[in-house]
C-alpha cells in the first residue's frame, strides 16, 4: 500500500468515525486521562494493519482494535497490579473465583444478547433465533416461517450485525438502543 492511499483512507473513513470511537474508550476505560492515548493507539494499529490492505468495512475494522487493544491494556493493568502487590502469597488462589467472574461476565453478556434481540424487528428477531439459538439450518428457518432461502440469509446476515454492533455499543443507533436497518433501493420503482 502508498502511504498517500493509506492517508487517504485514514481521513476519508477514520477521522469522521472520531467521536464515535471517542466515546467507545470512555464507555469501557476508566481513567479519562488514558483516553486521547488510547485513540491514538488506536490509529496506529489501524494504520500499521492498513499497510497490508486497506479494509472493506472501516468501522468494524476500528472497533475491533479498539476492543481488542483495551482488553490488552487491561490485562497489562492488571499485570503490572500484581507485580505491585509485595506478598503474592496473601492472593487468593481459590480457582472458583474465578468462575464465578466468568459466570459474571457470562449474565452481563446473556442480558446485553436479550436487550440487543429486543432492538430487532419481529420477522429478523424470529430468523436470528431460529438460526443462532435454536440451530435451525437455513432450509429448515425457511420451511418453519414459509419464507425463501434468500430472505433467511439476507434478513439473519441484518439481525447478526445489528446485534453485533448493539452489543459492541457500536454507532449512535446502538447506543439508543434502536437498531435502524437500511434500505437498499437498486433503482427499483414501487
Amino acid at each position: 500500500m502508498e502511504d498517500r492511499e493509506i492517508r487517504d483512507w485514514f481521513r476519508r473513513e477514520v477521522l469522521p468515525l472520531e467521536k464515535s470511537l471517542t466515546q467507545f474508550i470512555r464507555r469501557n476505560w476508566r481513567v479519562e486521562a488514558d483516553v486521547a492515548d488510547l485513540r491514538h493507539d488506536v490509529y496506529e494499529l489501524a494504520l500499521s494493519g492498513a499497510r497490508k490492505g486497506l479494509p472493506h468495512a472501516t468501522r468494524a475494522y476500528l472497533f475491533v482494535i479498539a476492543r481488542n487493544h483495551l482488553i490488552n491494556r487491561a490485562k497489562r493493568a492488571r499485570l503490572v497490579s500484581f507485580e505491585l502487590v509485595a506478598d503474592l502469597e496473601s492472593i487468593d488462589n481459590d480457582p472458583s473465583s474465578f468462575d464465578h467472574e466468568r459466570q459474571l461476565v457470562a449474565r452481563d453478556m446473556l442480558r446485553r444478547v436479550e436487550k440487543g434481540l429486543a432492538t430487532l424487528t419481529p420477522r429478523v428477531r424470529q430468523i436470528v433465533m431460529l438460526r443462532k439459538i435454536h440451530g435451525f439450518n437455513t432450509k429448515e428457518t425457511a420451511d418453519e416461517l414459509g419464507i425463501g432461502l434468500d430472505a433467511v440469509r439476507k434478513q439473519t446476515s441484518v439481525g447478526m450485525r445489528a446485534l453485533t454492533d448493539y452489543i459492541l455499543g457500536l454507532g449512535e443507533e446502538a447506543e439508543r438502543g434502536v437498531i435502524a436497518f437500511p434500505r437498499r433501493d437498486k433503482g427499483k420503482s414501487k
